[in-house]
This record gives C-alpha cells, structure tokens and sequence, in this order.
C-alpha cells in the first residue's frame, strides 16, 4: 500500500500560508462584514462528538459551516474552524484527554451540494490553529477513529471524489500524528470508504464499510458489487472482505451505502441501503397506477405528501415533485393517465419494481454471518435516496436498542426487530448522525438538515439547539422599503424573509415572533419581490415549482410554465432561475430548456426560444436545463442565457433569434451566472463553475461586444470554483467575486482580485446582491447564513483614490439626542453614539485625526496605525474633561449637560475631521443636526 510522507504537509501548508498573505494584503481587509441570521433554521449537521466524561460539551460539524464547540450543553456555541482554508466537513474526532482535534474536510454524504475538502486537519490548541496533515485528493472523508491508548495512531475513512475517479480513497492509518500516512485498504477508484466502527473493547477489532458510486450531473447510481463490509483484526493494517455470498449479507450490483456499529467484539449492526429489485411477490401494489387512473380533478386533490412519496419509492425525485405533475393536469388539457407515461418515457417497469431500501442486518460473531433484523421491508425510510443517510448507532449499555438515520429517525429496543419513529414537531426529517450516551440511557443528541437536537428520553421530546447561523442558502434577494428585508432560498429549509439588520439575541424567546419568516417549505429557491409592491413575491422551491405570493392577502399562486399536450416534461434545474424585468415589473422571466417570458406576472407565459441546452441527457436527474439568464438595464429584449451544460446565448431582439456565444468556452462547464453589465450596453460577463468535474479552477469572463469574443478575468487563486459575480451598482471598475471557498473584489475590472473576508469565514458564496438605496451588499453562504457589508467606502476606490496617497471619505452626519450616553436602567448598557470615519491609505503606517468645531478647537485627537487601503476610526463624540476647560475658557456661557455617568458629547455644529500621514493632510466635514424629537 501508498505511504505519504510529511513533504505533503509541508506542501499545504505553504499553500494555506498563500491564502493568508493575500488577506493580509488586500484593501478591503478592515472594512467588516456581519453576520445577519438567520439562525433557528440551521445548515445539515454531519458528526458530533462528545466528552465522554462531561456530555454537555462537544463539537458539532456542519457540512458547509465548519466545526462549533459548545461547553453548555447546546445553549451556545463557537466556531473553532473559522482560521482553517476551508470549513467544509465530513467528519471529526477529538482526543477529550488531549484536546486534539482531527477535522475530516469534504462531506461524506453525496448530495449535489456535497463540498469537497483539502484533506486531513488537525488542531492541538482546540481549534485556534490547524495543521493540514496531508491526503489533499481524498475530498471527501467518510470516518476517523483515534486509538483510545495511543492518540497518534489514527484511522481514516476516505470516501473519494465525488464526482470522478481517483485513487486517493479506501482507509489510511497514521501511527505518528499524521505526520506519514498508509494506505491499508484500497478497493478500486471508484470505490471508497464510508463508514468505520472499531469495538469499544478493542481497538485492534474494526469494520469497515466500502461503498461503490457514481455521481454526474444528469445521473446518479449510488450502488454497485464492490461496495460490501471489510473487517481488520490488526489495528487496520490488513482487511478481509467478510460479506461474501456466505455470510448472509447482500452482495452484487444492488449493495449500495452501508452504516456500522460495533457494540463489542462480537456483536456488530449494519444499515444496508437495497437498492436491489423487491420480489414480485413482496412488492407492494404500488399506488401510481391508481393514482393515475383517477380522473383529473380527483388527482388534483390528492395531498402533494402522498404523491412525492409514490415519485420518491420510483427514484423520480430528481426530476418531479407533486406539483410539476399537477401543473400537467391543472387545465384538463392532459389526464393522469398520460402524465404516468410522460414522467415514465413509456417504461412500465419502473412503475412495476420497488427496490428494497433500507435493511438492518447484525452479525454476534465478529461478521462472520449476518442475519437481517427485521421480517418485510422498512418503506418509508430510505426511499430511493439512501446515500444521503446511512448510520446506525447502538447504546453500549444495551446491544438491543439501536438507532438508525433516515427519513425519519427510528429506534429499536429488540435488536431491530422492531422500530417506531422518534421524530417530532421540532425535530427536521432528514439524519445523519445520532450519539448515544453511554452512561445514561435516553440521552440522545442528534443532526440532521435542521440543525442539531437533544433528548433526554429516549427521544419522547426534544430541545432544538440552533443559536448560531449555519444555514445553508442557495440564493438572496432585498425589497426596497424603508428598512429593506432581506429574502432567501435555503437547503431543505424553505424561503425566509427578516430584517437587513438583525443581530442575534434570544429577546424573540420573550415575545414569542422570531424576526425572520417562513414564505415556504421544500429546498427554498430564488426570489424576486415587486418593487412596487413588496408584499408581491415570486419564489418557489426545487425543480421549478414557483409561486405568486401576495404577502399581504396570504395568497399563493402557482405560476410555473408547462409543456403542452403533445410534449415531454419541461426539464426545470434544481434551482430554477426566474427574473421581474428591471423595465416593467409585470413581465416575468423563467426557464427550463426554453426562456419563458410572462407580460402578467406568471399568469400566462409565452415560450420565447428553442431548447438553449445540448438537449440533456439520460440519467436520473433533471439536466440540459437552463441555469442563470439576465437582461441587459439598457435594452429591453437584450437577454443572456446559460445553460448547465455550458452554452450561453444571446437574443438582442426580445428571443426573436438566438445566438451561442459559448463556442471558445471549456466544454460542458456548469453556467453559474450570466450577467448584463449595468454601466455598458455591450458588456456581458460569464463565470462557469466545474464543481460536478470535480474541476475546482476558477472561470470568469468578460465581453464587450454582446459576447462575440471574449477575455478572461479569473482570478491567479485555485481551487476555488466559482458561483457568483456581481457588477458594483455604482462604480464600473468594481466587481464582486462568490467562491466556493469565499468573497473577493476587484477594483480594476478583473485585472486584481482581492479577499474580501473581514468577519467571513472560507464558505461557499452561493449569491450576492446589491441594495442599491443602502448601498449594501448582501451575501448569501452556503453554511453560515447570510451577511452584510455596506460599500458607501469602497464604492469611491476609483483611479483617482487609488493613485492618492491619502483620501476620506464622505462622513455620515449623526443627529442629536438627549438619550446620548443615559439608560433606562443601571443593569443595561448606555447608548453610545459614534461616527463611522472611513478613509483610504496607499501605505501602512502612522496617522494622527484631530477633530475640529467651527471656530477650530481641536475637541479630539489621536493617533492609529493604519494599513494599506481602506481604513476605519469609529469616533465617539465625547468631549473631554481636558477640552471642556479649554472650551470654557473661550466662552464663559458655554454650559456642558453630562449624562448619568458623567461624560459629555458633541453638540449640534459643523465639525471638521483632519488627517495627517506624513506630509500628506486631508479634511472632512460632518454635521450633528438637531433632534427636533427631544
């Protein structure tokens, strides 16, 4: 087997030092960007692992938002992962006796929005530091156990790439803290390693579950014969394949993701995702032909929970929900019937078949035979999406009561003979992990999509422990009222709706109304808002299943375009792009393989292209679909289009005619934003994202000539595959770059790029906007939230600042109030008030701001280090002691008011602020205005 030496290491690290010299560098590096929720709907949890000697401290791992640490039992938690390269994770283990942490990087579960990772991280200072201790090209990590006796002999699990072949998987050991690495068990490229379970009476004795797939952008098959169960004796230096033909556990094609859990030497539980064929005589009579033969205002009454089960047991949920079939039937055009044989491609088998799903098998003499747990089936469970679950847990108190994640969670205290859901109200539907308490019976904590939560019987009742912003969000939109909202589309979370400036507090516990608002369930998509009206909302969730919502009313209309009678199914992306025309609100954009334009906001549509994909391809998941489209501020009709398997077109005539400007792209790359540039009518930019390559280079490209030729604009960064980019609304040479791994900025049109990351952590940007009015712009993460960082400064790095040795900025005036200073009561903080200075620099060093009245006092002085670019001095507008005398002296009927503590603050006046570096002044004015309130 391979062995990899420290070189590597050393290897990473260099790169990781790169990453962080560019930070240090950047322009932007003072200007913060905040954190604005939401917080109770969290991102998907993926492991915990807890003291086990004090169960109310542990770490969560989110796949998208790194690793948080809570020492209270859930109540509050930090996140310890922020000052590694990347927060995406599969796995993690801590050494309680220690204090080192391994951090797995690169989910393990296969979902299509499954980050890869950099390897192996380790931290000996609980996360203040990390070591990057090699397998780079792993990606994924499926498990890490830690020898209890010797916490430099360490197992991993590697699952591989997600998305393509390599060699980099199976199980590595490392007997020496990482520093070397071999590999122990490799089973073929395609094939890694999912799951590991060591007894918890030997560690020498470990399992080891192989798991075969292959995932693409239009199919995914997540099973295959060299999936099965290896077993070490040694400490994993050596494996045997122990579910043979022999030993009672399933073997072929059909084998696909496998759980572990080993209760002590002998006694072992697996959970087998089937995904072999029911025998015709156990399978169920499956409910579509029923439902299909009803007639058409019957099926349109049957629950979309009933339907999507029937579509989730035939593996059509990749491409259909309930309502894409009954926006076929809505208008009587097409009967139940024909949907069957549309959605089926004529093919009666898929319709006649039910494959197994998931099963429990347990083996009482070290694997050497298995015997399945349970008589029958366990249906609606696993369904057809098993590689998205996958663990079983066993309390080691009892070797009859295990738990098994799935959809829902479900517990057995008779060996698997028997299970009941422990799921409840405020507890998501979708697991991934559950730990058991040893020591106390009952005590569960459990993550899922929802975020993680507690249980102290057994799973009768549960606490929801969310306080931090982890969600995961596809995209972002803000409405232009007063004080705007901000919208968004989360991961199997809905569409919520809250205040551009929330900050987290628990004060919504007390009055009961948490600040942001549910719009919808499903995987919430893009949203568009009326500017007119903001209680108008489009918005939908995954496949293109969009809604009209009038806020207002509580109405909801489904609005989504369909295919005529004699037509297939419109192929819809996972997240369906749609867009309200910036020259007239009334007329809606949506697309499928054709661009679908509405003059009465979704309530008809005309279909305005031919199919501006390759024309999709065979598989089980919608593709050859349109991705992202945008129409030019200048011209109405002058549109853009991309597509997922890299073409981009461009009508200048309203989709009259349409022309494939993509022709000297990378093939086949996914198109993750098209965007018509809102200073040039012939500007248009393009970035591709190869992510479903496992291609992680960035792609950016700018035109000036309607896309007829083309310059690149990529950043010299790697591995950071690009989601996002965003035109500045102001200044022309600005742009805005969202990364799988972070924001960056250019001030030169693409020349430079900068990080763009005080107070953000390396996560995947899904989408930004811009609130024009606030000059805000909002990031959308997938895996912390949403964020804000307002531009009034950096919107003015034009030539003329950056050639300029010093500049400040326009000053914000702040008006006056008596409550300066004062609370209500003693127990709270004062009411401070402060002035934001916000100024440029060309170079680090030394500078001294004086402030200023009318008559040219200096009230305020001091000194700051500063950095190269732009620079911040929050000014707190008290007048000194030593200033009030100097200011009596000069006016004998000047009279000061103190606060209840004694300070003094700036009256209503003009001030002057000045700025000194070297020989280099500059000046400023701001006013505080009088507070006719008071």
């Amino acid at each position: 087997m391979k062995n990899l030496s420290i070189a590597v290491v050393g290897l990473l690290l260099f790169s990781n030092t790169l990453v962080a010299q560019q930070s240090t560098s950047s322009l932007v590096k003072n200007v913060k960007i905040e954190n604005i929720g939401p917080t109770i709907m969290s991102g998907r949890v993926v492991d915990v692992d807890v003291n086990p000697n004090k169960p109310t401290e542990f770490y969560v791992a989110y796949a998208s938002g790194g690793v948080w640490y809570s020492n209270n039992n859930g109540m509050s938690f930090q996140p310890i992962m922020d000052t590694a390269p990347t927060i995406n994770v599969g796995e993690i283990a801590v050494d309680w006796k220690n204090g080192t942490i391994w951090v797995g990087t690169g989910e393990h579960n296969a979902s299509r929005s499954s980050y890869a990772g950099i390897g192996v991280l380790k931290s000996t200072d609980k996360g203040k530091t990390w070591i990057n201790t090699g397998l780079k090209d792993s990606h994924h990590i499926g498990k890490i156990e830690i020898n209890p006796t010797n916490p430099n002999e360490v197992i991993v699990g590697v699952t591989g790439h997600l998305y393509t072949k390599n060699a980099e998987r199976g199980v590595y050991k490392t007997t020496d803290g990482g520093q070397t690495w071999n590999q122990t068990l490799f089973v073929d490229d395609e094939t890694g390693i999912i799951d590991i379970s060591v007894s918890p009476k030997n560690f020498n004795i470990q399992y080891a579950a192989a798991w075969k797939k292959d995932r693409k952008a239009w199919n995914f098959l997540g099973n295959g014969k060299t999936s099965g169960i290896y077993k070490s004796e040694d400490g994993g230096n050596s494996w045997t394949l122990i579910s043979t033909p022999e030993s009672g556990f399933p073997t072929g094609d059909g084998v696909g993701r496998i759980g572990l859990a080993a209760f002590d030497n002998q006694i072992v539980y697996a959970v087998l995702d089937n995904q072999f064929n029911r025998p015709k005589s156990e399978t169920k009579k499956s409910t579509m032909p029923e439902m299909f033969s009803v007639p058409g205002e019957v099926f349109m009454q049957i629950s979309d929970v009933e339907i999507n089960n029937v579509l989730k047991k035939h593996g059509l949920t990749e491409k259909y929900r309930a309502q894409n079939l009954k926006n076929m039937v809505s208008d009587g055009d097409v009967l139940p019937e024909e949907v069957q044989m549309i959605i089926s491609d004529a093919n009666k088998a898929l319709f006649e078949t039910e494959v197994i799903g998931a099963e429990v098998y347990k083996s009482i003499d070290g694997g050497k035979k298995w015997k399945k747990t349970h008589e029958g089936f366990i249906d609606d469970f696993y369904y057809t999406y098993g590689y998205y679950f996958g663990r079983v847990s066993v309390d080691l108190s009892n070797s009859d009561k295990i738990y098994v994640s799935g959809v829902p969670l479900i517990k057995s205290d008779d060996g698997g003979k028997t299970f009941v859901s422990i799921n409840r109200e405020n507890v998501h539907l979708d697991h991934h992990i559950v730990w058991v308490n040893p020591s106390q019976p009952g005590h569960l904590i459990n993550g899922n999509d929802g975020g993680l939560n507690i249980s102290y019987d057994d799973g009768a009742n549960w606490t929801k422990c969310n306080p931090h912003s982890v969600s995961q969000f596809y995209s972002v939109n803000v409405d232009y009222q007063s004080n705007y909202n901000v919208y968004g589309g989360m991961q199997d979370n809905g569409v919520w709706v809250g205040p551009n400036n929330y900050k987290y507090d628990v004060e919504w516990h007390q009055e009961g109304k948490y600040a942001y608002e549910s719009l919808m369930g499903g995987d919430g998509m893009q949203t568009q808002i009326d500017r007119r009206n903001p209680n108008i909302v489009f918005t939908g969730f995954q496949f293109g299943n969009y809604y009209r919502i009038d806020r207002d009313k509580k109405d909801m209309k489904y609005i989504s375009p369909k295919a005529k009678k004699d037509e297939k199914p419109l192929r819809y992306n996972w997240q369906t792009p749609i867009l309200l025309s910036s020259h007239n609100q009334d007329i809606l954009y949506m697309g499928s393989q054709y661009l679908y334009r509405s003059f009465n906001q979704g309530e008809t549509w005309e279909k305005i292209s031919g199919d501006l994909t390759q024309g999709g391809k065979e598989g089980n998941v919608a593709y050859g679909t349109i991705t992202t489209f945008s129409e030019s501020p200048f011209q109405f009709g002058l549109l853009y289009v991309g597509s997922d398997d890299g073409l981009v077109h461009v009508s200048k005539d309203g989709g009259v005619s349409w022309q494939n400007i993509s022709t000297t792209f990378p093939k086949d790359l996914w198109v993750s934003r098209v965007v018509a540039s809102k200073h040039k009518k012939e500007r248009v930019y393009v970035t591709l994202n190869g992510y479903r390559w496992d291609d992680f280079k960035p792609y950016v490209y700018q035109s000036d000539d309607y896309g007829q030729t083309w310059k690149s604009i990529e950043p010299t960064f790697e591995t950071n595959a690009i989601n996002v980019i965003v035109e500045d609304t102001v200044n022309p040479e600005i742009l805005y770059l969202g990364t799988d791994n972070g924001l960056y900025v250019s001030f030169q049109s693409g020349k430079d790029w900068q990080p763009f990351m005080n107070g953000l952590p390396p996560v995947a940007i899904h989408d930004l906007v811009i609130q024009t009015e606030a000059k805000d712009l909002i990031v959308g993460t997938h895996g912390r939230s949403i964020y804000k960082v307002n531009l009034s400064a950096v919107q003015q790095m034009n030539n003329e600042v950056l050639s300029a040795a010093l500049k400040i900025f326009p000053i914000s005036n702040i008006t006056h109030s008596d409550y300066w200073g004062n609370t209500w009561s003693a127990w709270l903080p004062a009411n401070e008030p402060s002035v934001t200075i916000d100024f440029y620099a060309a170079s680090a060093g030394e500078i001294n701001i004086q402030v200023l009245n009318d008559k040219g006092v200096v009230i305020s002085e001091t000194t700051q280090k500063v950095d190269a670019g732009i620079n911040q001095w929050e000014y707190d507008l008290e007048i000194s002691k030593t200033v009030q005398d100097i200011l009596r002296k000069k006016d004998k009927k000047i009279v000061f008011k103190p606060t209840r503590k004694g300070k003094v603050y700036l009256s209503t006046g003009k001030y002057q602020v000045k700025i000194a570096k070297e020989k280099t002044v500059e000046t400023s004015f701001f006013e505080v205005t009088e507070n006719k309130r008071n």
